[in-house]
């Protein structure tokens, strides 16, 4: 499902425009960006956990050279499934 896709349906499930639901979307996912640059993590009850997760430094190997290389230290964005949702997939 893409991102239209997903408008689209919101629209016809809430009965509102797709600007409306356009824009919805949009606070939604930018509501859930900043809590993750915040370093929150955000919990929707039925659905699922989205959180940052810290990845230490390591050894990798750049396939091209063979070339041993250490890779820094980052975040990640992660999601796990709710115990509702992996239900309603698992049916």
């Amino acid at each position: 499902m893409t991102k239209t896709e997903l408008i689209n349906s919101i629209a016809d499930k809430a009965n509102c425009t797709k600007k409306d639901a356009a824009s919805a979307l949009e606070a939604t996912l930018a509501a859930i960006e900043e809590a993750l640059v915040n370093g929150d993590k955000v919990s929707i009850t039925g659905f699922g956990t989205f959180e940052v997760r810290e990845r230490g430094e390591k050894t990798c190997i750049n396939p091209r050279t063979k070339e041993t290389m250490v890779c820094p230290p980052s975040k990640a964005p992660a999601f796990k499934a709710g115990k509702a949702l992996k239900e309603a997939v698992n049916k």
